[in-house]
């Protein structure tokens, strides 16, 4: 416990004036002396003495501003650390390449045609809005995770560190749905400041940089060195959701490219995070659904024991000191109301 203003401690000892104060008015009787001691009396005289050093106790304790400061609890969950690496490149803004999915069995010809006309404004929906709309539900599921989040295009934006407060992830993450994206990106240096959130924090549990982008890079080797350095040095592991452009190849499609698979970004990518040697799964989507279902097995694989440490706020007390002095003021006010001020 700590106090804004300690000072008006030193008043505390007022409190003490009720029990030395005297009773109050007498009341002229010519046969008290020859009535009993009254317990009942005494009790009360007591109670309403000590009702009077609550109050002026509460008071000063009030004023001297009680709080309890910041600090920091360890606590114990399932889940992971998990940052989101959110594409937010000109090309995000474009719709799916499009499968044709088939309809729910059973399904009539008027609830068939509703099917295909949801599948279709959803298919032209701009990939980031979906995206950022799983994410959402993604990490509304998991409230017990720590999430950080990196957006980027050209340069990498770090909008979030490490928090499991509920408004605070779900704001950040509506945050990558603002605005327009710009023509170039850099997925290296996004990596490496996605990674880089890891240090200085001690290792507690499952931890998972979860890349969310349609396209791939050619990463120097310097930055390969430093992301592979700082992924096997903080035990991260790697997801990686593809959302498949219209044009764009599918990882699927490597082997078939042969040598020519160097030139293209998704397969050097992909061949980079898998020879890093840590935990690596990549997920192919072409569609909403395909999307939908990469993000709820990340949400089933990554569960594992997680310890953290969470920070309770400042929480403030001297509410409560003025409140307790009302109710003894309140006390003492019913006691006066029915005193009996003079013989019947």
């Amino acid at each position: 416990m700590s106090f804004d203003a300690p000072l008006w401690l030193v008043l505390l000892p007022l409190a003490a004036l009720p029990f030395v104060a005297p009773a109050g008015r007498a009341l002229d009787g010519g046969a008290l002396a020859r009535l009993p001691r009254d317990a009942a009396s005494r009790v009360l005289d007591i109670g309403l003495r000590a009702a009077a050093a609550v109050a002026l106790a509460a008071i000063v304790v009030a004023l001297a501003g009680p709080y309890r400061p910041e600090a920091a609890v360890e606590r114990i969950g399932q889940g992971a650390e998990i940052v989101i690496v959110l594409d937010r490149s000109r090309s995000m803004d474009q719709g799916f390449a499009g499968t044709a999915t088939r309809p729910p069995p059973g399904t009539g010809p008027e609830a068939l045609a509703h099917y295909v006309h949801q599948q279709h404004v959803r298919q032209r929906e701009p990939k980031r809005r979906v995206a950022v709309q799983m994410l959402a539900e993604f990490a509304a599921r998991r409230p017990r995770d720590r999430f950080g989040m990196v957006v980027f295009s050209n340069r990498p934006l770090r909008v979030l560190d490490f928090t499991s407060k509920p408004q605070i992830v779900q704001a950040a993450i509506a945050a990558g749905d603002a605005g327009r994206g710009l023509a170039d990106t850099d997925i290296g240096l996004a990596m490496q400041a996605a990674l880089e959130m890891f240090d200085g924090r001690p290792y507690a549990g499952s931890r998972v940089v979860l890349l969310v982008s349609d396209g791939g890079d050619h990463v120097s080797p310097e930055m390969r060195e430093r992301i592979a350095d700082l992924a096997r040095r903080h035990r991260v592991g790697i997801d990686w959701i593809y959302i498949r452009s219209a044009l764009s190849p599918g990882l699927a499609d490597e082997a078939a490219a042969g040598a020519a698979s160097d030139t293209v970004p998704e397969f050097f990518l992909h061949r980079f995070f898998r020879g890093i040697a840590v935990p690596y799964r990549a997920y192919e989507a072409e569609d909403p659904q395909a999307l939908q279902a990469a993000i709820d097995d990340i949400d089933r694989l990554e569960n594992l024991p997680l310890t953290y440490t969470d920070t309770l706020p400042r929480r403030d007390f001297a509410a409560w000191g003025y409140a307790t002095a009302l109710a003894a003021a309140l006390a003492l006010l019913a006691a006066s109301l029915l005193e009996r001020r003079r013989w019947a």
